[in-house]
């Protein structure tokens, strides 16, 4: 019985230090797997935005003049994972972390808590289709073309009070009867009116003529009950008077409008703006043509690099960020207006000197 002991003990301890090296296998594994709360930025691919992308214009017109067009004005994007869109391991946020051209960054610095991803993907379509009208209105405003004015409904909250009731996409005509002309009009009526209101909203669907009318109830915001709300985001979408359509699909947020308004400057006037170069930049865009920040810069100009550019227009906001992050043979020139892209891309295909960040900011 005494020689037998040892060895049993000896195997019930080499069967607990099995089963406690399993475990620990099995925990570092499903750490290193499961999500983590941190989002990627990577470079993202880039898009001319006066050529073609499967086999469709991205920027087609009809109704105008349009110019012949050479080279290259590469919209850029990020590619983005993690956060609300979920996806990013433990493994790929150190990856990136050694990864010059990656940035990661801890969720809440890009979305409040408890969003979801059918909200950010809602959100950056919307930002999206704004942005092209912002551009259009950019654009024509710059070339002092007429423009005329909708208030379209951008979003929909999911169990809010308009949900089922009002879409996005819908153009708002009046609202009890009050003909709207502005999105903070829509606002204001809802805002100062007592929670339980009646509204009635007359719509039209996109494409379409008809006027449709759908009544909503405010109610109380869940974070304040003293004020009313009725789930939607509208704003100002603006009509050139003809036909502009963005093929673009698939792509979201709003830092596409600089250039989406270079591009219709190029093909509605004479002359070839970037005159067979590769030209690529950011920037979000005002109706007034004010060309204001936006997020992952520096992924930006690495995805710009990558595909080939020279050039490269940003707002002017991001020079301390790109300091020491400009690749080599980019020519980054900041910008603040529309008209200042136009000019620094005539300058700099002329071969003439283009602004640079000053060496103090």
């Amino acid at each position: 019985m005494s020689s037998k002991a040892p060895r049993s003990i000896r195997a019930a301890r080499a069967r607990v230090l099995v089963v406690a090296l399993v475990s620990l296998l099995v925990l570092l594994f499903v750490a290193l797997v499961l999500p983590v709360p941190f989002i990627k930025l990577a470079p993202g691919p880039t898009f001319n935005v006066i050529g073609t992308v499967a086999g469709k214009d991205v920027i087609s017109i009809s109704g105008a003049r349009t110019y012949p067009t050479s080279g290259q004005l590469d919209m850029t994007t990020v590619y983005e994972k993690g956060g609300p869109q979920g996806g990013l391991s433990f493994v790929e946020a150190v990856a990136s972390w050694f990864s010059s051209a990656d940035a990661v960054l801890p969720q809440e610095t890009l979305y409040p808590d408890n969003v979801t991803s059918a909200q950010v993907n809602q959100y950056n379509a919307s930002m999206f289709s704004l942005a092209e009208s912002d551009a259009t209105a950019a654009a024509m405003n710059y070339l002092h073309r007429p423009l005329t004015v909708k208030v379209v409904i951008t979003s929909t909250v999911a169990k809010s009070p308009a949900d089922g009731k009002l879409v996005a996409g819908e153009q708002i005509v009046s609202i009890n009867g009050t003909q709207i002309h502005g999105a903070q009009q829509v606002a204001d009526i809802v805002r100062q009116s007592p929670v339980g209101t009646s509204f009635d909203f007359a719509v039209i669907a996109p494409n379409e003529t008809t006027v449709t009318h759908h009544l909503v109830i405010s109610e109380a915001t869940p974070q304040q009950a003293s004020k009313p709300y009725i789930g939607i985001g509208v704003g100002d979408m603006y009509d050139a008077g003809f036909p502009v359509h963005f093929s673009l699909s698939g792509i979201g947020g709003p830092s596409a409008g600089a250039m989406f308004a270079l591009g219709l400057v190029d093909k509605l006037t004479p002359g070839d703006l970037a005159q067979g170069h590769h030209i690529a930049g950011t920037g979000t865009i005002s109706p007034d043509g004010t060309i204001g920040p936006i997020g992952g810069i520096r992924q930006k100009l690495i995805g710009a690099s990558r595909a080939g550019a020279a050039l490269f227009l940003m707002p002017i906001d991001h020079c301390a960020e790109v300091a020491g992050h400009i690749p080599a043979g980019l020519t980054v020139v900041p910008v603040h207006t529309l008209s200042q892209s136009v000019s620094a891309v005539q300058h700099w295909t002329a071969g003439a000197a283009v602004p640079q960040c000053s060496s103090k900011s």
